[in-house]
């Protein structure tokens, strides 16, 4: 019988709580999940036997709030198909991994997942997966995402946005986005840092003039 190590909660200075358990089996995590349900409040994360938890804060909710309404922005000004699936939880019993994004999209793969229930087991992953990470993790989430095979992923952490596309099973950082190559990449955390000053409606108007600006030189 496995017994599952609990490590202590995070005491950090404004961190989240993060709980890791240790020796979880997949059956085990899968009774949990039911058991709570899908309107619960935390995060969780699964990685072969390790189980972490975690309750978002304010500090981590706002700015991936601002990266969802930059991308529907982008989409807005291309004319194009997104599909915002949030913290949508993706699971894989074959590799008994899961993880949910702070928030994902669908993007190039929209049409094909439009208008009903995503399986992973027969659909693509999205297209696009973002973690806005205040909190370090025990669990290397690269890696889960990497073995789900989310071509990109954003990390946004202490005000600054870095880029990750998967090449042969491993991300590499880049400077540019693989959804949207025209983004300036590095002045994204200027217009969250704008929408603590000026608003974030705003900010993303601002950003907004910013593409069309990008789109006309293109």
């Amino acid at each position: 019988m496995t017994t599952a190590t609990p490590t202590p909660p995070s005491q950090q200075m404004g961190a989240e709580p993060v709980v890791t358990l240790k020796g979880v089996s997949w059956q085990t995590f899968k009774t949990l999940l039911a058991e709570i349900g899908e309107d619960r409040i935390c995060r969780m994360t699964y990685d072969q036997g390790v189980l972490e938890i975690r309750m978002p804060l304010e500090d981590h909710e706002v700015p991936k709030g601002m990266l969802e309404s930059f991308i529907e922005a982008i989409a807005d000004e291309l004319e194009i198909e997104v599909k915002k699936v949030g913290a949508l939880s993706l699971k894989r019993e074959d590799l008994t991994r899961f993880i949910e994004p702070d928030t994902c999209f669908y993007i190039q793969n929209e049409s094909r997942v439009r208008g009903r229930r995503i399986n992973l087991e027969i659909d693509p992953p999205p297209d696009l997966a973002i973690e806005s990470d205040y909190t370090s993790s025990s669990i290397n989430k690269q890696s889960i995402y990497a073995a789900l095979g989310v071509p990109e992923l954003w990390r946004y952490t202490r005000q600054t946005l870095q880029i990750y596309q998967l090449v042969e099973g491993e991300y590499e950082l880049r400077e540019q986005s693989l959804a949207f190559p025209f983004l300036p990449v590095t002045e994204v955390p200027n217009f969250i840092e704008q929408s603590n000053i000026q608003g974030q409606r705003t900010a993303v108007r601002l950003f907004r003039q910013r593409i069309r600006e990008r789109l006309q030189t293109q």
